[in-house]
């Protein structure tokens, strides 16, 4: 029962009997809460205190609405262990997600504008840029910035839905040591906003990643641009050192 008498406003009450409800069971991943209506009965408050403690769950994404058929409990989002340095392809697989990746346009050396996280800011690098999807919808896209000098004839192979670590390791023989990440949320460029289908002012998580190489120190550059509404990107740091 909610204590009138407490200091703890009534919705902030309720919002932690329902968390309690999610977190032991009794409100199970995809089940439907009770109605306002149900809860303000139940509760003996208003249906403004009770919209009051369902938007407080809804915004800690914990539940949902949906139009014309209620709130429901979210189903936990399913897991990419994308930071593990185990690459992308291998990181979606390993989270039992089915991953499909295209390429935009086609990879060329490009001289990279001046960008002080970038190796190759003012110097020329292969750019490789390509989007990958969950269920037709775009998810992540990467721009990845290559030492022409360390991946000679890059150009020349043919890229399009294949493992980038396979290619590094089996045609230039090298496997990285290690890496340098950082991560931050922002606003997107334009390009990327159009090619991940987002509408203005949604922010992405940004990892900016430098792979090091036997004696090729931050031979590779990838910016990642992630999703995070469907899919949680967690992080192991591990020993092994790849990048699909």
């Amino acid at each position: 029962m909610l204590n009138p008498a407490s200091p703890l406003p009534l919705y902030q009450q309720l919002a932690d009997e329902l968390l309690r409800e999610i977190e032991s069971g009794s409100l199970s991943p995809g089940q439907r809460l009770p109605s306002e209506p149900e809860l303000s009965r139940r509760h003996r408050i208003g249906r403004p205190t009770v919209r009051q403690a369902t938007e407080l769950l809804v915004r800690r994404g914990l539940i949902e609405r949906r139009r014309g058929a209620g709130t429901f409990v979210r189903q936990e989002p399913r897991r990419v262990d994308l930071f593990s340095l185990g690459g992308t392809l291998s990181s979606f697989r390993e989270g039992g997600v089915v991953l499909s990746t295209r390429l935009l346009g086609k990879v060329a050396q490009r001289q990279v504008a001046r960008d002080a996280d970038n190796p190759f800011s003012e110097r020329q690098a292969y750019v490789l840029t390509r989007v990958s999807s969950v269920a037709e919808k775009p998810v992540l896209l990467e721009r990845l910035y290559l030492d022409p000098a360390v991946f000679p004839g890059l150009e020349q192979m043919p890229l399009a839905g294949v493992s980038l670590s396979k290619v590094v390791e089996e045609r230039y023989y090298l496997k990285p040591t290690h890496a340098e990440q950082s991560f931050r949320v922002t606003l997107p460029p334009s390009d990327v906003q159009a090619a991940l289908r987002l509408a203005e002012s949604v922010p992405l998580l940004l990892v900016k990643r430098a792979l090091f190489f036997p004696r090729a120190p931050r031979a590779i550059f990838v910016e990642l641009f992630c999703r995070t509404e469907e899919l949680t990107f967690s992080q192991t740091i591990g020993t092994e050192v790849r990048h699909d």
